[in-house]
């Protein structure tokens, strides 16, 4: 059995206005200057505090927890407003069809998100149930610990080989190689592909459709063209 296990912002959907409004509004609340949005955006997939602690270049006076809390409450603002979305990427919902056909891969979710998060992001696109482990910084050190990824082997019963890990940081790519599972880069997200291919990853994606085909070839396996 193999373990297909995604990040969730910027591989699954695109969170990036939402993340940057609602880090706009923690900010504002807060009473420090928001770094530049390629910042921001940069420490996607890390755990709230963890980011918090990088957007204040590590200063012990800077409040991160006090700074995380802003942010949750902006962010469920956000999330109860009208028109609110947190879209998936162009093609992805295919992949995720394509592999929970099979019978030979199971699905995990490993994230920077919270498991509240994530709920509210399965429910609104329809995928509760899909996934046989989430991961979330609710359960384990941020990224790049490798926390995540083992406990998602253990808890899928496949070995790290047997693993890839789809995201679109070097977070994901660190993280999945210090825990013995395979990696592969999307170009979609938030970090350049150079970064990506300097943190490890053994694949880059530029497109969904080539994603099966990529974790195939990985996992060594020859599969006949629908």
């Amino acid at each position: 059995m193999k373990l297909a296990l995604f990040d969730c912002d910027g591989t699954l959907v695109d969170s990036q206005h939402v993340i940057v409004e609602a880090m706009t509004r923690a900010f504002a609340r807060g009473g420090h200057v928001l770094p530049p949005r390629g910042r921001v955006l940069g420490i996607v997939g890390l755990s709230l505090v963890e980011a918090m602690r990088e957007l204040g270049d590590h200063d012990p006076d800077f409040p991160a927890e006090a700074m995380a809390d802003l942010y949750r409450e902006a962010f469920r603002e956000i999330r109860a407003e009208p028109g609110f979305l947190e879209p998936m990427f162009p093609g992805v919902r295919a992949v995720l069809d394509r592999l929970a056909a099979r019978e030979d891969v199971l699905m995990g979710i490993a994230t920077g998100k919270s498991q509240r998060g994530v709920a509210a992001v399965l429910q609104h696109h329809g995928l509760e149930g899909r996934f046989v482990t989430i991961q979330t910084a609710d359960d384990a050190p941020s990224k790049p610990h490798p926390a995540m990824v083992l406990q998602a082997i253990e808890a899928a019963g496949v070995r790290p080989e047997d693993t890839v890990l789809i995201g679109d940081t070097s977070f994901d790519m660190i993280m999945a190689r210090a825990a013995g599972a395979r990696a592969i880069g999307v170009t979609w997200g938030y970090h350049a592909a150079e970064l990506l291919n300097r943190s490890g990853a053994e694949r880059l994606i530029d497109d969904a459709d080539h994603l099966v085909p990529a974790m195939d070839q990985l996992w060594g396996i020859a599969r006949e063209r629908n």
